[in-house]
């Protein structure tokens, strides 16, 4: 399932920038967020150089932020779920 790019302002940015230079993970405040690594790991990279800027000619709701963020959530949690299933499967097989 491929999700759309997503635009997000500037501040969104430096708030995620902030977290990780305050001492967060990058893999925590992504999965708080539902963000990609890499994107955060870029964000970090370019706020460095002081070049950090928002996104283009569209303005990201706050809805639209949140529901970005499900959308990672519930990806996260099939995945979690198949591995689950193949647990289950793997140790009844075993059983038997």
């Amino acid at each position: 399932m491929k999700i759309a790019k997503q635009a997000y302002t500037l501040e969104f940015k430096e708030q995620a920038v902030k977290r990780v230079n305050g001492g967060q993970s990058v893999s925590q405040v992504c999965k708080e967020l539902g963000l990609s690594d890499q994107t955060l790991r870029n964000w970090v990279k370019v706020s460095e150089q002081r070049k950090l800027s928002g996104a283009g000619g569209r303005v990201v709701t706050p809805e639209e932020m949140a529901l970005s963020r499900l959308r990672a959530e519930n990806l996260r949690l099939k995945r979690e779920n198949e591995i689950l299933k193949k647990a289950t499967a793997y140790f009844a097989r075993e059983v038997v």
